[in-house]
């Protein structure tokens, strides 16, 4: 793994282009990103965009499944088998299923909204619904967070429960002062690993868009795929290698900023 990250550094510093030798030209690749590119700072917009809303809003449909699934009833491991089993599913034949169920005239997501009024949006093909409609998808496979919570949440000592109901705490107050700081652990290691996974956003966007261009209006152009493109389209090795250097170091500051603030909500 070291050796990589060390060719990506000192290949960040040059005009390399695979085929050609490795000439210094100092620090021109990253005077080019941060002044030349319009598109680097689209794709880290769409990027930041991305995981903004993706990684709260995975992490609250994760908990909430599993809250919803930590119940002793009948039939309840069907339940729980049912909503995991979209996250063994993954690559190009996921992808290509939803963006049959994302058409705007066939699709099942729009021809249900239609069953009660609604004229569903144009989803992939309107740049103001391309992002959204990812975000969508991930919703949908939330159930390997959920498995972690879940697990966590049988792991909560039943005594705190019991003394709780004694004191005539219900449901929402046992929720708020019992539960959700049990499993702050949990939240902190999913939110951190799901901000390194958003920001590497990179398959969906290059199978759900004709030839990995982004889609309408350069509004699913992620940090990665701009890269992607930059490195094996376009050849600028040296120049995607510092997109790779600006992205770890993006991702490192972030991470940091989570450990920093850990001590003042996550509790052990």
């Amino acid at each position: 793994m070291f050796l990589p990250m060390l060719f990506s550094f000192v290949g960040s510093f040059t005009n390399y282009n695979v085929t050609s030798r490795m000439d210094f030209i100092g620090l021109t690749n990253f005077r080019r990103m941060f002044t030349q590119d319009e598109l680097f700072t689209t794709s880290l917009y769409n990027t930041a965009y991305y995981v903004a809303f993706n990684v709260p809003l995975t992490a609250i449909g994760s908990v909430f499944l599993a809250v919803l699934l930590n119940r002793k009833i009948r039939g309840i491991r069907i339940f729980r088998t049912i909503f995991y089993l979209p996250a063994i599913l993954s690559g190009v034949a996921v992808y290509v299923l939803w963006m049959q169920l994302l058409s705007p005239s066939s699709g099942l997501i729009n021809t249900i909204l239609s069953w009660v009024g609604i004229s569903g949006p144009s989803w992939l093909f309107d740049p103001q619904w391309t992002k959204p409609a990812l975000i969508l998808m991930r919703l949908w496979s939330v159930g390997g967070a959920m498995l972690l919570y879940l697990a966590t949440l049988q792991n909560v000592p039943k005594q705190l429960y019991e003394s709780a109901e004694v004191d005539g705490a219900g449901f929402t107050r046992q929720f708020f002062h019992i539960t959700l700081p049990m499993i702050t652990p949990i939240i902190f290691y999913d939110v951190v690993t799901s901000t390194i996974g958003a920001f590497q956003i990179f398959q969906e966007a290059y199978v759900m868009t004709e030839g990995g261009t982004g889609g309408p209006a350069n509004s699913l152009l992620f940090y990665n795929l701009h890269m992607w493109n930059q490195a094996f389209v376009a050849y600028n090795m040296g120049y995607a290698m510092a997109m790779s250097m600006i992205l770890f170091l993006i991702v490192l500051s972030l991470t940091f900023i989570n450990l920093k603030l850990a001590p003042r909500w996550v509790h052990y």
